[in-house]
């Protein structure tokens, strides 16, 4: 059996009192976190997951609301856990040196202590699949800012499979990037275009039928989306869902 557990769900500002991204993945060969934002910790402890269940963390880009957690969750797996077993950061190019940069300037430079397990980074190459702990990963380009690395991230489990957008706004080859999957976890900030990074209800809508996919789940709503009522038949994420694939 393959599960998703839904960790954090909001935009970058905790919108509807939900948490940062976050997306628990237990594979029958292991557990994948996707993303890792600056509320995690808290999600994992509210939703009883231990930190020493993950095996793989797997980042989509480098904003804080995906990837500022890591550096206390390294702690917190030194310090409370004890932990022995590896763990994994795959990510964009960069990762371990963004890691390291964001761990620094958080007070906690990975260099100070004496880590009781081996952290193993892993940079993901763009289009071309490849093992990363218990899953195969394949990423793809997607419409962010530039300077954070956007990918989306297409997880094969076995035989299920789910798509994470991260962070984008719209173009034209997303629904291909997806078509074919279980489960497609799909970022929708705004009701209506705007910002052309961040995906909007609008463009989603009148896009639906281009979307081939399993399920269709929105999550990162902003303020405005999670106070609407019609969301034009898509369902939403919620913290601490939990889906089975």
């Amino acid at each position: 059996m393959t599960q998703v557990l839904f960790i954090g769900t909001s935009d970058a500002f905790g919108s509807g009192g939900r948490r940062q991204s976050a997306y628990l993945l237990r594979a029958p060969s292991g557990t994948v976190l996707l993303d890792c934002g600056t509320t995690t910790g808290t999600g994992l402890a509210t939703l009883a997951v231990e930190r020493d269940e993950i095996d793989t963390i797997i980042l989509s880009h480098f904003h804080a609301d995906h990837f500022g957690g890591i550096p206390l969750f390294l702690l917190g797996a030194l310090h409370q856990d004890s932990r022995r077993k590896p763990l994994r950061i795959a990510g964009p190019p960069q990762v371990e040196a963004r890691v390291r940069q964001v761990a620094a300037a958080l007070g906690h430079p990975l260099n100070r202590q004496e880590w009781s397990f081996p952290i193993l980074f892993q940079e993901l190459p763009t289009g071309a699949a490849a093992e990363t702990g218990p899953v195969a990963v394949r990423t793809f380009p997607t419409r962010h800012s530039p300077e954070s690395h956007p990918r989306g991230i297409w997880v094969q489990a076995g035989t299920r499979s789910l798509v994470y957008s991260g962070d984008t706004g719209w173009f034209d080859e997303l629904p291909s990037r997806v078509n074919g999957s279980d489960l497609f976890i799909c970022e929708c900030t705004q009701v209506q275009k705007s910002y052309e990074f961040h995906l909007s209800l609008e463009e989603l809508a009148d896009r639906k039928h281009e979307f081939d996919c399993g399920k269709h789940l929105l999550t990162h709503l902003g303020a405005e989306m999670r106070s609407l009522t019609d969301l034009n038949g898509f369902d939403v994420a919620d913290d601490g869902l939990v889906l089975k694939l």
